[in-house]
This record gives C-alpha cells, structure tokens and sequence, in this order.
C-alpha cells in the first residue's frame, strides 16, 4: 500500500471535522506511523510494526482509522527525477476580490493542471500550485486561471529546482 498525507479539513473551528481538532486526537503511534508513512508510503506493515513495536495488527488497525477519519486522505505516487524534470512547476499567486475565495478555489481545482492549492495570509489569497507539460502549456493554464470570475490579480513563480525535499 502507499500512503501520502495531504492536509485535512477547514481550518476554521466552527466547521466540524476541523484538521486542528482531529490533529488533537492523534497519539504518540498514531503519529509515529505518520511520519514512518511520511518518509516512504510502501513501508510494508511489517516493517512498520518493527519500528514502532506494535503488533501488524495493531499497525494496520490504526492505519485503516487514519484513512477513516481522513488524516490519511490518498494514495499516491511520488515521481521519480526523470518525470519531474520534464514537467513544468509553478506556484500561482492568487488575489480574489471580495468574499469570492471558496469559488475561486472551488473553479481552481476544477482545472487539471493545478495540483495543490493553499490558502494563505498576506498578500495572496491562495496560492496555486500547477504543473504542466511545456511552457506553452503553461502559458495556456495560466491564461485559464485569469479568466475565473473573482480573481483580480495573480503572480507566479516557476520552480526551477529542489535542493532539498523532506518527502
């Protein structure tokens, strides 16, 4: 199995299924296995088990919670180098005019090419980030996201390399 984590839930107390409250229910294993999961999704259970000195059944009990109560949302895959560095990579900066940031994010991730978005204090409002084939391609989504009623101004950053990633 392959497990990555994405953040979880609205940040605003008042939402029920708040990240901060689920975060808060979290143990010392629960967040032991996260990190193990963190480092390398394929980590048999076994493995998991001898690190974390727990039983497998223990193990894939509490990892089957994480995927029930959303801490764990996805299962995915990370790229290797050869793909990442034949893909273009920005990060959009968004400003929505208005009340209209839970649309706009809405629209945004209808769009193919954006692969996260993130809300942020500051100048922007979100910040997009999108990945495509080609600078033309880029130029194309950057095109569509302008044209999103709400947004009133956008600057992006493309990302030329990692120097370092914790993932």
């Amino acid at each position: 199995m392959h497990y990555v984590m994405f953040p979880t839930g609205s940040a605003c107390p008042a939402m029920n299924g708040c990240s901060d409250m689920k975060q808060r229910n979290l143990d010392a294993l629960d967040r032991k296995l996260l990190n193990l999961l963190q480092r390398d999704s394929r980590s048999p259970i076994a493995s998991l088990s001898a690190a974390t000195g727990v039983s497998r059944a223990t193990v894939k009990a509490r990892i089957d919670r994480l995927v029930e109560t959303n801490i764990i949302e996805n299962f995915t895959i990370k790229t290797g180098a050869e793909f990442r560095d034949s893909t273009v990579t920005a990060l959009v900066q968004v400003e929505v005019q208005g009340q209209a940031a839970d649309r706009v994010g809405n629209e945004l991730l209808r769009l193919s090419q954006v692969r996260t978005l993130y809300s942020t204090n500051g100048r922007w409002d979100l910040i997009a980030k999108v990945e495509v084939s080609d600078l033309r391609a880029f130029d194309e989504s950057l095109r569509c996201i302008r044209l999103i009623n709400g947004i009133t101004l956008t600057e992006s950053n493309l990302l030329l390399s990692t120097r370092h990633s914790s993932s």
